[in-house]
C-alpha cells in the first residue's frame, strides 16, 4: 500500500510575533514494514530545519523564525509505502516467551515503557474496574488483546469532552475521548501489570465506505512488546491491530514525547487549524 500525506498547521496570532523556535515530529518512520519514499517541508515564513533523532528514535526538525509574523504555516507531504499482514492472533505464547517476560533483563531493558506517565497514569480504583471484568491474566498478548476489546467497549469516540492536556484518570472517568485519550488510557492499564507499551502517533487510511475512525487529523495507537518478537501495534479506537493503513510517524512514552508540533515564541495568544489528508495511490 502507498499512500501520500499531507498535514498542514496553520497558526494564527492575535498580536505580531517577533521571534519563535519550533519543533516538528512530521517525518514518517522507515522500518521493516514502513518505508518513507519521499519528504517534503514548507515552512511560512520562509525557514530552514535542522534534523536529529531523539532518544526515541523519531525524526525532529527544529526551525527558527527570526522576522517579525501574524500567521506561521506548516505544512508536510509524505509518501509513505507500507506492506503488514495480520500477527498478533497468530502468536503462540510459549514458555520461553514467558521466560523472558518475566526476566530481569527484559524489565530493565524497557523500562521506559514500564512506567506510567502523568498521561497514562490511571488510580487503583480505575485499575480495579478493569480487573473485575478481565480477572487475572497468564498471557500477556492476549491481555492486551483483551484491554483493547474492553476500551473499545466502554468508551465512545468524541472529541468535545478532551483536550491535548486530558489526562487518562479523566477521560477513564468520562468513557469519552478521541484516541489520544483511548491510547493513553489502555497504556496505563498494560504498565499496571508490567507489560511494555508505547504510544504511537500517525495517520489512519480509511478510505470510502469503512468504520474506521480517526482520519480527520494525526491518530494514535498503542504497541505492545511481544516477547522474542517485537512491537506489535493494537488500535482501541477502532478494536483493530494496526496494520497497512496505519502510517507511522513517532513512538514515545505518551502524547508529550511525540507531539507534532512543539514550539515557544514572544507575543500574544494564538489559534491552531490543523488540515490532514491521507490518500491512497496504489496498492
Amino acid at each position: 500500500m502507498k499512500y501520500k500525506i499531507e498535514h498542514t498547521n496553520i497558526f494564527e496570532y492575535d498580536t505580531v510575533v517577533d521571534q519563535s523556535m519550533n519543533t516538528i515530529r512530521l517525518k514518517p518512520r522507515t522500518d521493516e514494514v514502513q518505508r518513507l519514499l519521499s519528504y517534503r517541508a514548507e515552512i511560512t515564513p520562509a525557514s530552514l530545519t535542522k534534523e536529529h533523532i531523539d532518544i526515541w528514535g523519531n525524526n525532529v526538525e527544529t526551525f527558527f523564525i527570526a522576522e517579525h509574523h501574524r500567521h506561521l504555516q506548516v505544512k508536510t507531504t509524505s509518501i509513505v509505502s507500507i506492506q503488514k499482514s495480520p500477527f498478533i492472533h497468530q502468536i503462540d505464547y510459549s514458555p520461553e516467551m514467558r521466560a523472558i517476560f518475566h526476566s530481569k533483563l527484559f524489565g530493565e531493558h524497557y523500562l521506559a515503557y514500564l512506567s506510567n506517565t502523568a498521561y497514562t497514569y490511571l488510580n487503583p480504583e480505575q485499575i480495579m474496574q478493569v480487573d473485575r471484568e478481565l480477572g487475572k491474566f497468564d498471557n500477556p498478548v492476549q491481555y492486551a488483546i483483551d484491554v483493547m476489546d474492553y476500551i473499545h467497549d466502554h468508551f465512545t469516540y468524541n472529541g468535545e469532552l478532551t483536550d491535548v492536556s486530558t489526562k487518562a484518570s479523566e477521560s477513564f472517568g468520562l468513557r469519552n475521548g478521541v484516541c489520544q485519550d483511548i491510547t493513553h488510557v489502555m497504556l496505563g492499564v498494560l504498565r499496571s501489570k508490567h507489560i511494555p507499551a508505547r504510544y504511537v502517533s500517525g495517520y489512519l487510511y480509511v478510505g470510502e465506505n469503512s468504520a474506521l475512525v480517526g482520519d480527520a487529523a494525526s491518530h494514535a495507537w498503542v504497541e505492545v512488546m511481544v516477547p522474542g518478537v517485537g512491537w506489535v501495534g493494537l488500535d482501541p479506537t477502532n478494536n483493530i491491530e494496526a496494520l497497512e493503513n496505519h502510517i507511522r510517524v513517532g513512538v514515545g512514552r505518551d502524547y508529550n514525547d511525540v507531539s507534532p508540533v512543539q514550539g515557544v515564541y514572544r507575543g500574544g495568544s494564538q489559534s491552531l487549524d490543523v488540515k490532514v489528508s491521507v490518500s491512497l495511490l496504489d496498492q
